[in-house]
């Protein structure tokens, strides 16, 4: 119909912190009955792969990342203190009730949101498709631009 809105989210990063934001405004916006589109792009792809246990999070490139202590950027660069900060921020979001990527991700495929992956990118990082979780579809930047030209919002996360 001409009268439904339309969301279309551009996903770039592929993160912890970065993978949220889709997945929870593309779920919310489809509760609300908007058609609603990401499109995955460069490291954005991580988040549509069938395994998601390699996406961490890293207090580096988070200057404001709660952490419970101050952390130096020299003690941050350490072995193991990404890993320490993905373990953190995961116990934090499972004790304040926050769903996890996956279940968030399976609620936006529930919830009928299109999955674009950048056919574009897939080829250039050599990605297998089977490595991708079923039912997303392919496309390059003109399939995000048809839709993104007939959206009420587009938002570059």
């Amino acid at each position: 119909m001409a009268d439904d809105k339309k969301l279309a989210i551009i996903s770039t990063k592929g993160t912890l912190d970065w993978g949220y934001p889709p997945f929870i405004l593309a779920s919310t916006a489809a509760a609300l009955g908007y058609e609603t589109q990401i499109f995955f792009t460069f490291y954005g792809l991580n988040l549509l792969k069938k395994n998601l246990n390699g996406i961490k999070v890293s207090p580096l490139g988070n200057p404001a990342m709660p952490m419970p202590m101050p952390i130096p950027n020299l003690v941050q660069v350490l072995p193991g203190m990404e890993a320490m900060a993905t373990s953190m921020m995961k116990k934090k979001m499972k004790s304040k009730g926050v769903a996890s990527l996956e279940d968030l991700r399976d609620l936006c495929v529930e919830a009928e949101v299109s999955l674009i992956a950048c056919q574009m990118t897939v080829d250039l990082f050599d990605y297998s498709p089977n490595e991708f979780i079923d039912g997303i579809e392919y496309g390059g930047a003109a399939t995000f631009f048809e839709f993104a030209g007939q959206s009420d919002i587009s938002l570059f996360i």
